[in-house]
């Protein structure tokens, strides 16, 4: 069973966006794997709460990310 997980910071994405993660990414495995992989393809899109996350040892927000802090 192909798996694939997204962890993106809450709230940056659209339920539209969300959409686009998983029929892309299915789509992807369907083309590595052929179509037999695609009814069984997990997508998971994890929302990660603000500052809940880092990098190098600092703590990221949204707001760093964006250029706004």
């Amino acid at each position: 069973m192909p798996f694939a997980q997204f962890k993106v910071p809450a709230g940056t994405l659209t339920a539209e966006d969300k959409q686009k993660i998983v029929a892309r990414t299915t789509d992807l495995y369907a083309e590595i794997y052929g179509e037999r992989a695609r009814p069984t393809t997990v997508v998971l899109v994890d929302e990660i709460p603000d500052g809940g996350w880092g990098v190098a040892g600092h703590v990221l927000t949204a707001a760093m990310l964006n250029g706004t802090a």
